[in-house]
């Protein structure tokens, strides 16, 4: 949640107020219907590694959009793709070497 209307580099690097919910604050019916979508899209574009599915979501009438498909999220210890993976129970050294046997295995086939 950004601390100010756009989350731009000073809201996302400089300012503390803003806050990253891990899961987002919504019920768990609409945060199934995001986790499913985005395992389709990420398939459905043939990723491989990692990537971040971002969406959106109207807090009037709580539709749901695609924003993008991130290949290359941030990955740096304050990044959310590391964070996200770290709710889940993956640390950030787990998540690097599970990223690294994917592409071996990939790489191997």
């Amino acid at each position: 949640i950004p601390a100010k209307e756009f989350y731009d580099y000073e809201a996302k690097y400089q300012n503390a107020a803003s806050k990253l919910l891990i899961p987002a604050a919504l019920d768990e019916k609409k945060l199934d219907f995001i986790r499913e979508q985005s395992v389709k899209i990420y398939k459905s574009l043939d990723c491989a590694g990692m990537a971040r599915v971002d969406f959106l979501v109207d807090k009037d009438t709580e539709e749901v959009y695609l924003n993008e498909v991130n290949t290359i999220p941030g990955f740096t210890h304050i990044s959310m793709y590391p964070k996200m993976w770290q709710a889940t129970g993956l640390s950030y050294s787990d998540l690097i070497s599970e990223l690294i046997e994917l592409a071996m295995e990939r790489n191997n086939r």
